[in-house]
């Protein structure tokens, strides 16, 4: 549910501005919105799993992202779609945390390998279902909903995921979490709020005097927020996120590699829906078919990963970059090559072998980075990993989505979409753009070659109960 629906109300966009009168800059805030809801608690909330258990914040969680969810499909202005929104965004937050330290404190290790590909396979079905999904239901429009029902949609999955959730999932919590840590929860949201807003914001804004001061400050609170935690830490009180984590260089590595290989994917799918929408006129759900294919080897792939890495090792992972970013690289030859005569079937074949390479990084790197925490820091780990990957996707469309717009030559935009001269001059965008990419996909390929061997040097001694 959190997965789709970060892309399906992207497909309504257009029909909740129609229908409900809505202004480019709030449809704009209904997307932000929820995106900003959801970073700025995902370490609190990773923290509450700890202390008050996981499953009962997974259940608080997902009942508030089902009521939400309600709510959106019943809004009657666009004022009352972005409260909701935020709400939605919120109990997202709640929820997503918990995935993952329940993962890794309920399957044993040689088991957990096999329990992150089947997340890893989640998420790729989310990523085809959310563009594919909300383009069917506002063709079809079911009871004359039209978008309404990229959000009624969500409320018997939420409701089939209460029940079972209810039935099977174990409750677990930290064996030593005590209170909340109140003055670093409300100092972690203040930080992540004022860093988010510019980077999901600024790139539309141009990026004002007043979302560079916001910038600032984010850097300043999250410096004040880290200096709690090392005295909390020091003083054997219960911080919100416990310092020493990041005294394993495997683990500091290991988050820094997911962020970097998080500014890569979103962003690629950015500036790959601006190349097929915008240089060649495109709808939404063909852009949406065209990248299906990526989708699909993700998942495929993420199942074999566990199997994969039992026999040959974490070489696979370095394996999965290669075929990432190679997909990517001949992607733009091919880009280069057709120019305007590019269709959606010269892409298939490349992104299915990109989708591979990241189906075999994607499970196994979560596994690696999580696989040395003790049971008292999952959920903080949880936290920050999640937090990581959102902060960097931001940065990477904001870095990414502006390197394309500079590259697009100004003849291209005198053109309709789908003219010829429109097409050549994204293609011209798109190859420099894909180039970029590969060079941040081969940095990720060294990284990872480095986290390998910051393990093997610091092998993990006895965890904690």
């Amino acid at each position: 549910m959190q997965v789709v629906d970060v892309s399906i109300v992207n497909v309504a966009i257009p029909s909740i501005q129609r229908q409900l009168g809505a202004s480019y800059a709030q449809v704009q805030l209904v997307i932000a919105c929820y995106q900003l809801a959801y970073a700025c608690v995902l370490i609190t909330a990773a923290r509450l799993g700890d202390i008050h258990g996981r499953r009962r914040l997974f259940l608080i969680g997902m009942g508030g992202f089902t009521l939400a969810s309600i709510l959106c499909g019943a809004a009657p202005t666009p004022g009352f779609l972005i409260a909701a929104r935020t709400l939605q965004g919120l109990m997202s937050g709640l929820m997503m945390p918990q995935v993952l330290s329940v993962i890794q404190v309920t399957f044993p290790p040689e088991e957990r390998g096999r329990a992150f590909g089947w997340y890893g396979l989640t998420l790729g079905l989310a990523s085809i279902t959310g563009p594919l999904l909300g383009g069917v239901l506002i063709a079809v429009s079911p009871f004359h909903l039209d978008w309404r029902a990229v959000f009624y949609v969500n409320v018997p999955i939420g409701l089939a995921g209460m029940i079972a959730a209810a039935r099977t999932l174990p409750e677990s919590r930290a064996p030593v979490a005590r209170a909340l840590d109140l003055p670093g929860a409300a100092l972690v949201t203040v930080g992540l709020f004022l860093l988010m807003v510019p980077l999901t914001e600024g790139r539309q804004r141009g990026f004002p005097l007043w979302m560079i001061a916001m910038l600032v400050g984010a850097v300043a609170v999250l410096a004040a927020f880290w200096l709690l935690q090392e005295w909390k830490t020091a003083q054997g009180r219960s911080p919100l996120l416990h310092t020493q984590l990041f005294r394993d260089r495997a683990f500091r590595r290991g988050i820094t590699l997911a962020s970097l290989l998080s500014f890569g994917i979103p962003s690629f799918f950015f500036v790959v829906a601006q190349y097929l929408q915008n240089g060649f006129g495109f709808t939404p759900l063909h852009a949406g078919l065209t990248t299906f294919p990526f989708a699909i080897a993700f998942s495929a792939s993420s199942l074999a990963t566990d199997r994969l890495v039992k026999r040959l090792g974490l070489g696979v992972v370095q394996v999965g970059y290669l075929l990432l970013g190679g997909g990517i690289l001949a992607m733009r030859e091919v880009v280069i090559a057709l120019g305007s005569d590019m269709t959606s079937w010269h892409l298939i074949g490349l992104m299915f072998a990109a989708g591979l390479g990241f189906g075999l990084v994607f499970a196994p790197l979560t596994n690696t980075i999580l696989d040395r925490v003790e049971s008292r820091d999952v959920g903080a780990a949880s936290g920050v990993l999640t937090t990581g990957q959102l902060i960097g996707g931001a940065i990477g469309v904001a870095v990414v989505g502006g390197l394309y717009g500079a590259w697009l030559p100004s003849e291209a935009t005198a053109a309709p979409p789908g003219h010829p001269g429109h097409a050549i001059g994204h293609a011209a965008a798109m190859a420099a753009t894909l180039l970029f990419q590969v060079v941040v996909f081969g940095l990720c390929f060294l990284l990872f070659y480095g986290l390998k061997k910051a393990r093997a040097r610091h092998r993990p001694g006895p965890r904690a109960a």
